[in-house]
């Protein structure tokens, strides 16, 4: 299933270059091939559309209520030429930023572990590294207090460009960073909890409000979302307008906790292509962690998932 896109620019080019009698039978064998498995694909995807809800009129304070956005089906991302994992980049990599108790800790062993069942690639977590950036009393650019919280924000751009950038690891399919620091995109928002690169292969996600008003499992669950969400743009995936989806943007906590912890059928296409995985051994993967780690509905919804794709 990888490099689907570059086999069928090669036979496009391929044809316009050579008369009928003289197309490779290679190149035609694997174009068909590449055909079939994108076919494949959306005919098993297509199967767990009843478990997800059409997104419906945003509220005045969501995400889409203040952000104009397309959308993107699975054709519109095989057409994009995402970055994807290849051959010599095929890990993720997860970073502790700055210090955490025992059960900022253990979320985050969690979150290392839904990962790979999620996007089924190996992630590895890094040794924490300190988070050194300066005071917004000393006229840092890269901080400010917020009004409202009184407490200081770092500036994404600069966790992305000058802390994550220079220490992306040859082998990575990206690197993602976890922070307690909370954290602002610009001026124009009052914070975000967290953003990835569609370009580099590289994001950020903060703890700092996802324990708000909420238990343990409340505070399990938006660490995952917000973990797989930003995963998901490093490998070029734009938010999902279509579905109720983990990969739609999310303006407050209220908005991502209505999100699912999976994603709909157009960005589970996205995840099984380019991750080179099957539907039914994904489900299987994320039920398996669901339960093990006390997330009973949602364990049930993906056995649920695993079956429904297997009737094809």
């Amino acid at each position: 299933m990888r490099n689907i896109i570059f086999i069928l620019l090669s036979v496009a080019l391929s044809f316009s270059c050579l008369k009928a009698e003289e197309k490779p039978a290679s190149n035609m064998t694997a174009a068909r091939e590449a055909k079939k498995e994108i076919k494949e694909l959306r005919d098993s995807i297509k199967k767990i559309e009843p478990f997800f809800k059409v997104m419906g009129k945003p509220a005045s304070n969501d995400w889409l209520a203040s952000h104009t956005e397309a959308g993107q089906t699975f054709e519109e991302y095989l057409d994009a030429d995402p970055t994807k994992p290849t051959k010599e980049r095929q890990k993720i990599y997860v970073l502790p930023l700055g210090t955490f108790d025992a059960r900022q800790q253990k979320l985050i062993a969690q979150t290392t572990e839904y990962l790979a069942a999620f996007y089924d690639l190996p992630v590895e977590q890094m040794a924490a590294k300190p988070l050194v950036v300066g005071s917004p009393k000393d006229g840092s650019p890269n901080t400010r207090q917020n009004q409202l919280t009184k407490k200081r924000q770092i500036k994404t751009g600069y966790i992305l460009n000058d802390v994550l950038m220079p220490i992306l690891p040859r082998d990575a399919a990206a690197l993602i960073a976890f922070t307690v620091d909370d954290l602002y995109p610009d001026e124009s928002m009052n914070y975000v909890f967290g953003q990835g690169s569609l370009e580099n292969r590289v994001g950020v996600w903060s703890l700092f409000r996802l324990d708000d008003h909420t238990d343990e499992r409340g505070f399990l669950l938006r660490t995952l979302k917000i973990a797989a969400h930003e995963t998901g743009h490093m490998f070029s995936m734009k938010h999902c307008t279509k579905y109720e989806c983990v990969m739609s943007g999310t303006n407050h906590l209220g908005e991502t906790d209505s999100r699912p912890i999976d994603a709909c059928p157009e960005c589970s296409a996205k995840i099984c292509w380019l991750s080179d995985t099957k539907p039914t051994e994904r489900y299987a993967r994320l039920a398996e962690f669901c339960r093990k780690n006390g997330l009973t509905k949602e364990a049930e919804k993906f056995t649920r998932k695993a079956e429904a794709v297997k009737k094809i």
